[in-house]
């Protein structure tokens, strides 16, 4: 089956930190999509509307859970020990609400169920219910999976040629500036790219995930981004109600907390599956949807794997497959690491270390003199 008996990856195989940094082959890989596909068991690509339920209902409770913990018991602690209890909490509940985010995110795949008006009507609630426009993002992170590794089409993460670098970036090629450049990329860069496109690809004119008529979207898209945006503007007034009733702290602490912890592992997973010093991107002239879906890597986040719902260690195969559900996806990345070989690339590096790595070593792209022309690599600043 093409490269079947290629095993360069073998299943649950550790590479050392200088592996994981070699180069992943750009060329056209020897397998076919429909070869990769095959070697995957069938089961694996149907959705079962009672598993994918279970899920929903699995994270909520403990949402539930955690939210009557900290509003019964924290406010009984003596003051000193409430201030270090609200951000432990905050920090765990945001972790089980971004597993609601990843299945949200699923309804946006079609890979929640058979059904696309109940994936549409899960993925709205959930997603609204964490501020997200739910039809907005949907199109545009489906046009991020049609154009993933593309400098030209690619939707987010997009990294920028030396040549258009701004001016500020040598004044950040330091600890210091590093370290602020991590902390708004993970406290705003979430609602940064919602509102005004920030890491995006370039448009002609204001893009914006709130506009129906901005260009992210289609004369045919535009009554559900609507619909997107009725959905976060309830959430914003129910927000409001209960910080009428309750305080704008306990709504801070409750909500507002675990939300920031959301948004920051939405940015730092999406950032580090497609940023790597490994990976390759394309121009126009060389780009075509198998290389660009093979250009992301799979990372480690330990026992946060299982609380994602393995989104951040089953990437690669979920850009092949995007409407998998995401409980089959570790079966089918066993099966596709043999038929992938050295097109499949994970990296175990601790994700704090990793986004340090990452953050100093892939500021821009180029192209190495003498390699094919339209293949560009990641590049650092010098010192």
């Amino acid at each position: 089956m093409g490269a079947g008996g290629r095993m360069n990856v073998p299943p649950g195989s550790k590479k050392s930190e200088a592996e994981s940094l070699k180069r992943v082959p750009h060329t056209k890989p020897p397998f076919t999509l429909g070869e990769i596909k095959k070697a995957i068991p069938t089961h694996c690509f149907q959705r079962s509307v009672v598993r994918s339920f279970s899920y929903v209902v699995y994270d909520l409770t403990i949402a539930a859970i955690l939210y009557y913990i900290a509003t019964r018991y924290i406010p009984l602690l003596p003051h000193p020990l409430s201030y270090l209890a609200w951000p432990i909490y905050g920090f765990i509940q945001g972790c089980v609400l971004t597993g609601v985010w990843v299945i949200a995110h699923e309804c946006g795949h079609h890979a929640f169920s058979d059904h696309q008006w109940l994936d549409d009507t899960v993925g709205l609630v959930l997603h609204s219910f964490l501020l997200v426009p739910y039809f907005s993002w949907k199109y545009s992170h489906r046009r991020h999976h049609s154009n993933t590794g593309s400098l030209d089409k690619d939707e987010v993460f997009v990294p920028k040629k030396k040549s258009a670098m701004k001016w500020y970036s040598k004044y950040l090629n330091n600890p210091p500036g590093r370290f602020l450049t991590l902390t708004i990329t993970l406290t705003l860069g979430w609602p940064l790219y919602l509102a005004f496109n920030v890491s995006g690809r370039p448009y002609d004119r204001f893009a914006c995930h709130f506009d129906p008529y901005g260009p992210i979207y289609s004369d045919r898209e535009r009554a559900q981004i609507y619909l997107s945006d009725v959905g976060i503007l309830a959430m914003c007034f129910g927000l409001y109600k209960l910080a009428m009733a309750n305080g704008l702290a306990w709504v801070l602490c409750v909500y507002g907390v675990p939300l920031l912890v959301v948004n920051g592992f939405l940015v730092l997973i999406t950032f580090l599956q497609h940023t790597h010093p490994s990976l390759p991107h394309y121009d126009t002239s060389e780009w075509d949807w198998l290389r660009g879906a093979l250009a992301t890597v799979d990372r480690d986040y330990g026992l946060l794997n299982k609380v994602f719902h393995n989104i951040t260690d089953t990437h690669v195969a979920h850009h092949l497959f995007s409407t998998m559900p995401h409980y089959h996806a570790m079966e089918a990345t066993k099966a596709i690491k043999p038929i992938l070989g050295e097109y499949y690339q994970f990296d175990g590096t601790p994700v704090y270390k990793a986004m340090w790595r990452e953050t100093k070593e892939c500021v821009f792209v180029e192209a190495d003199e003498g390699e094919v022309k339209g293949v560009f690599w990641y590049n650092k600043l010098r010192d």
